[in-house]
Order: structure tokens, then C-alpha cells, then sequence
């Protein structure tokens, strides 16, 4: 085995990568990283009938998005190239004739329909298919005439059907299966592509792979792993197999019931560092009560023993707690340049986008919550007069109808708009009318937005909207309390 440690993310370009696939990727680079070992990417294309046109770019567009960056790969090159098993169709026969002559597989030529009679049989008692072996009893002139001709065939592994199968995983300990319940798993199909179990092991030994990271429902295909490597006398790598991720009521991850996938949280708008911080969690825990990790601080303290072997719940309540802690830490700059495609698709023309960012940063959690936290500032709905109500700051329909008389032309006379201008003529206001802050400043901001709730004070919407939109919305919350009190 290679001195150096030498993990592959290997996925099947299908389309979209989900958590789950994402979770393998990023374990499989901190584990390379941790050991100043090789991260390499091989795409997996096997399976022609899944291929999705765009899927490869997909997956170079995930890993450069979080900086996962492979040091090996069909697209930046290696000493194991080439990195598509689809390019590498002329390295899997030789081998699986190997097998042949050494007694551990043999060539099948049994049809579709023969096949498909096998299993119906078997549904038909409630049985787990296994093939029959019908084929481990030709001669071997049939055989060879066969060949010859050209005839349609498999290679299957020829299975031990007594004794026992132990292998070992650095999360799951020692595990032994029984041998009979082994299928004679295809190898190579009939157009001479490799199937997935057999193309790995294959390619895994051959680029010196010293870890193979993969998700736990794979456990049970190890033992099949482990006799080929066996069969040809290979060392056997380092199995790491991941707990399941599920969701919080313990029901599986499926992008078919609509669980988003990477690229989907990303356009709902989440931090790619929030994911995979997230995600990092998912079946791995530090030593410490930290929660907050960057992939760098991560690719210093990751360790295969922190591993659990529990299911993890994949919470979108605990990702937009993460998102928000991500978008805490920007920068104002960094936050604006994020949030304005948003910005640009939810404010009319003419508003500033920087302060409008500056009262949202510390009050969303992603960033598709921005829409709707600032649908006021482009247009003041009509609204429940209710909301001018407010018990812990003391104010009601009467007195704010006083407070929003007496801000008027305060607000009126200021020849400079900005907040504090706002805040100074507000406050001396107050002062003068011997008044809580909150009877002021309720009023003014329940006037300004018609919402309960807003992103930001009455200062800062009042700045944002202007002085002539602001003064405008004051005296339409002054018509209509004027109107509903009788006055």
C-alpha cells in the first residue's frame, strides 16, 4: 500500500450531489488533508443508463465552490489518469479474466429471460434472488465454442458458500457475515463495462487508494469487496463507513420527496462554509463544545475515531442557525455584495441597497429571507390599526395619534435627512413631551412600514425611505388614527 494516504471522492455524475454525497467528499479531502496525503476525484460513469448531460460540471463547480480542491482528477491530470472509469473500459477485462483463470469467477451466458424467470421464482416464495449457477457447470469446450462465437456473456464472481466473511471498519469494528448468503455478483456485463462493485476495487488498488470513505448502507457489500481484494492478492484499504444522515423524524434523505439538494440550499440561499460546517457535523464531533469550524480548522483537527456510528439528523432549523452565525461574520462589504441579487429583486428603484443591507445583516438567517423582511419600503400596505398599540411601550391609538401630530413638523423643518439627524431631533422631542423613547418612536416606525415587525428601527427606515416618502407615510398614519379616534 502507498506510504501516503490517498483518498477518492468517486460519484456518479447523475445530476445533482446531495448531503450525503457531499458529507463523503468532505471527509474523504479532511482526510487527505490531515495527513498531508492526495484527494483525488475519479468520476464513476459505469452506469450509462444514469448518466445526466452537465453532471461532471457539477461536480467541479461543488468542489471549487467549497474549496475542496482535488489533487488529481480528470480535469487537472495525474500519474493515474485517466480518472474516468469510462476511458479506462480496456483495464477491467484483463482483470476479471484474471479471476476467471484462478477459479474466483466464471463466464455466464445466461439470457434476460432466463434471468428474469429466476427471479420471478423467487419473488413468487418470498425469496432474496441469488443466481443459480447455471453456468458454473459448463465445460469448458462449451465454454471456450461459445466465446468463440460470440455469444452474449457476464463474468460473475464465484462466491465461497461456506464459512464466513469477516472485514474490518474503522467506525462499525469487526464484521462478519455468513458466506452462503453471498450473491455471484456481476463483474463485467455484457457491453464489457465494469459493474460498480468490481470497477472500484479495481481502480481503488490500482491509483493506491489507502481510505475508501462511503455511507453505511454500503456495509453490506464490503464482504464482496473484500474477496476480490483477496482473490487477487491485493492489500485491502481502510474502510471509513459513514452513519446515515436523516432527517429529524429519523425518515431518510431522498431528493424524489424533495430534500434540497447542495445546489438547492445554495439558490434558497445558504453560505457554502454554513453547509459544510453543518454538515461536517453530521456524524463527526470535535473534542470541544466548538460548533463553528472553517474548512481550514478543520482540515487540522478532523480524526476517523470521532466518527459516530449513530444516524445523524439533518436539520434545516440547525443549517439556518449556522447560515446566520456565517452571515454575522461577513463583513458589511461582503454581506452587501451577497445580498444584492436579493436586494435588486424585491426594492423598487430608486432606494439605497447599502443601508438597507446594513438593517438586515444582523436580522436574517438566510438569504432568501430578505424579500420578504423589506416588502414595506416599496409599498405601504394598508395595515391594522392595532399594531399603534403597544403595551410595553405605553402606547395607544390616542397618544400615538399626539406623538405622530407632534413629529410632523419636527421632521418637517430638518434640512439634513440621515440618521442622526433623525435620531437628534426625535430624541430632543421626547425630552420636551416628558415621554418614553418607545411612544415616539412606535408610532413613527408602525407609520413608516404598516408591519409589526420590521428589520430595523424608525431612524433607519425613515433614512432609507427619504424625507419626502417618510413625511408622506406619517401623515397617512395621522389621517387614519385621526379618522378611526373621531377627531
Amino acid at each position: 500500500m502507498a506510504a501516503t494516504v490517498r483518498t477518492r471522492y468517486a460519484p456518479s455524475p447523475t445530476g445533482y450531489i446531495h448531503i450525503g454525497n457531499l458529507r463523503s467528499a468532505l471527509y474523504e479531502y479532511l482526510i487527505a488533508r490531515v495527513h498531508q496525503g492526495k484527494f483525488v476525484l475519479r468520476i464513476e460513469d459505469t452506469d450509462q443508463e444514469r448518466l445526466v448531460e452537465g453532471a461532471v460540471e457539477v461536480i467541479y463547480r461543488t468542489l471549487a465552490l467549497c474549496g475542496m480542491h482535488h489533487d488529481e482528477g480528470p480535469d487537472v491530470g495525474g500519474p493515474y489518469a485517466p480518472y474516468v472509469q469510462s476511458e479506462r473500459l480496456h483495464t477491467y477485462r484483463p482483470y476479471a479474466e484474471l479471476l476467471v483463470k484462478k477459479g474466483h469467477a466464471y463466464y455466464c451466458f445466461c439470457t434476460k429471460e432466463r434471468l428474469d424467470g429466476l427471479r420471478a421464482e423467487s419473488d413468487t416464495k418470498n425469496l432474496a434472488f441469488q443466481y443459480d449457477r447455471h453456468c458454473l457447470s459448463l465445460s469448458q469446450g462449451e465454454i471456450d465454442s461459445r466465446l468463440t462465437a460470440g455469444d452474449p456473456h457476464v463474468i460473475r464472481q464465484k462466491m465461497p458458500k461456506e464459512g464466513t466473511t469477516t472485514f474490518h471498519d474503522s467506525v462499525y469494528g469487526d464484521i462478519t457475515v455468513e458466506n452462503a448468503g453471498l450473491e455471484d455478483q456481476i463483474l463485467l456485463k455484457s457491453d464489457s463495462f465494469p459493474t460498480y462493485n468490481f470497477a472500484n476495487v479495481v481502480d481503488d488498488h490500482l491509483m493506491d487508494i489507502t481510505h475508501v470513505v462511503r455511507g453505511s448502507e454500503y456495509l453490506s457489500s464490503a464482504p464482496k469487496y473484500n474477496l476480490l481484494y483477496e482473490a487477487f492478492g491485493w492489500e485491502v484499504p481502510t474502510y471509513v463507513h459513514l452513519p446515515l444522515i436523516v432527517k429529524p423524524d429519523g425518515s431518510k434523505i431522498s431528493k424524489r420527496k424533495g430534500d434540497a439538494t447542495f445546489e438547492d440550499l445554495l439558490r434558497d440561499g445558504f453560505l457554502v462554509g454554513a453547509v459544510l460546517n453543518c454538515i461536517a457535523l453530521l456524524g463527526w464531533s470535535p473534542d470541544t463544545n466548538q460548533e463553528i469550524f472553517s474548512l481550514s480548522d478543520l482540515e487540522k483537527i478532523f480524526s476517523i475515531d470521532r466518527i459516530s456510528k449513530s444516524p445523524s439528523a439533518f436539520d434545516m432549523a440547525k443549517l439556518r442557525w449556522f447560515n446566520a452565525e456565517y452571515i454575522r461574520a461577513l463583513s458589511p462589504e461582503a454581506f452587501h455584495q451577497m445580498a444584492l441579487p436579493w436586494l435588486k429583486g424585491a426594492v423598487k428603484p430608486g432606494l439605497p441597497l447599502e443601508p438597507i443591507s446594513r438593517i438586515l445583516q444582523p436580522r436574517i438567517e438566510v438569504l432568501s429571507d430578505i424579500p420578504g423582511k423589506i416588502g414595506f419600503l416599496s409599498q405601504l400596505e394598508d395595515y391594522s390599526l392595532d399594531i399603534y398599540v403597544h403595551k410595553k411601550m405605553k402606547t395607544t391609538l390616542e397618544n400615538s395619534l399626539v406623538n405622530l401630530s407632534a413629529a410632523l413638523p419636527v421632521l418637517e423643518s430638518l434640512t439634513e435627512w440621515t440618521v442622526q439627524c433623525i435620531h437628534d431631533s426625535l430624541m430632543a422631542l421626547v425630552t420636551d413631551c416628558g415621554i418614553k423613547n418607545g411612544q415616539i418612536l412606535w408610532p413613527i416606525r408602525t407609520a413608516l412600514s404598516g408591519w409589526e415587525v420590521t428589520p430595523g428601527g424608525a431612524m433607519e427606515i425613515a433614512d432609507i425611505l427619504g424625507k419626502n416618502e417618510s413625511l408622506r407615510r406619517i401623515r397617512i398614519g395621522i389621517d387614519r388614527l385621526s379618522a378611526a379616534i373621531g377627531q
